[in-house]
């Protein structure tokens, strides 16, 4: 299996986020896929090699023009404002009695783009962000071409990250963009199929009126764990995509049996959707040792993980999101890659 990512990842690295009131140093840290590219290596998983350029054009496919416009200026913009010293982050969000109107002022514009404070935006945010995007496109393309299964590395991951919002470490949407970059390459169908601790709020949201695109998710309970306001079992679609959406939000402390019950009624879906790829958001937060994440799955239980999805037999991306026990992450998430190649 391929793996796709470039150093130019690395460039974001945020000083501090919002954390149970306090400022507390990122979780969401370049080591993170420093440690699965080192795994990759030891393991023999296959060649790691760069994405293609940047292209807007695919990003705009599923991300509005003028949040991309944020995006790409925000760093200057808060900078000549505040100086360098620290990250943008937000000041106030437009919530329920307040306009929905975005402000001139930068402060205002990151609050106005932004759904929490634990996501800031840095000098090396932009070229960061445009390279997972692109990491991930290359990776759509290789599967369109033929390949059983790739790897996209993606560094900020995505998930979090709706059409004109940024929020959970994610600015764009990675496995949205690759979802859509194989439909626009023939798909008929394309599933996404989410197994990070947190629910994936940003790309259900993308493809909640769609019929083509099935988004299925496996999660915390958004009472009980972050992103709260979406992520229910009764969220099935809307419009034109009722019944393309669907989401196994499961209890703290949820373990291996529980989980991989949820994963086989999700795959049990996926078979009966008739998809032509499968783009697998890949976190692998649900590990006993993660230190936000509250489920109880072992190391042992990740290529478990990956051999089911191979028994799909789709063509299938794999786009890195979320997982936080660094010292595990890269056995983690490579067990899933060679549990995958092992069926």
């Amino acid at each position: 299996m391929r793996t796709i990512f470039t150093d130019d990842q690395l460039l974001h690295h945020g000083r501090g986020e919002l954390n149970e009131g306090r400022i507390d140093p990122a979780f969401e840290k370049p080591e993170r896929a420093r440690i699965i590219l080192r795994r990759i290596h030891e393991v023999g998983l296959g060649a790691v090699i760069e994405p293609d350029p940047f292209q807007r054009g695919p990003v705009e496919r599923v991300h509005a023009p003028d949040y991309v416009d944020f995006l790409e200026g925000a760093w200057a913009d808060w900078v000549a404002e505040h100086g360098d010293a620290v990250d943008a982050l937000p000041l106030i969000w437009p919530v329920r009695t307040l306009r929905q109107k975005c402000p001139r002022q930068i402060d205002g514009r990151v609050s106005w783009y932004a759904m929490d404070a634990g996501t800031p935006i840095t000098k090396g945010t932009w070229p960061a962000v445009t390279a997972s995007a692109g990491t991930a496109l290359t990776g759509a393309q290789l599967v369109a071409d033929g390949e059983r299964a790739v790897f996209s590395l993606c560094r900020p991951p995505g998930h979090h990250a709706a059409a004109d919002l940024l929020g959970g470490y994610c600015y764009l949407n990675n496995a949205a963009i690759a979802a859509q970059s194989l439909v626009d390459r023939g798909a008929r169908r394309v599933v996404v199929l989410d197994i990070d601790y947190h629910h994936g709020n940003g790309t259900q949201a993308i493809f909640y009126e769609r019929p083509d695109v099935l988004f299925l998710s496996i999660h915390a309970d958004p009472a009980d764990e972050f992103p709260h306001f979406l992520g229910y079992a009764d969220e099935t679609g809307a419009g034109p995509g009722e019944g393309a959406n669907g989401n196994w939000p499961l209890p703290l402390g949820t373990g291996r049996d529980a989980w991989m019950e949820a994963l086989d009624q999700a795959c049990g879906r996926i078979e009966g959707f008739g998809a032509d790829a499968l783009v697998v958001s890949l976190g692998v937060d649900t590990f006993h040792g993660d230190p936000i994440s509250q489920f109880r799955l072992d190391s042992a239980d990740f290529p478990l993980i990956g051999a089911r999805i191979a028994r799909l037999r789709l063509p299938t991306l794999f786009v890195m999101e979320g997982g936080y026990a660094v010292e595990e992450i890269g056995v983690n998430a490579v067990g899933v890659l060679t549990g995958f190649e092992e069926v």
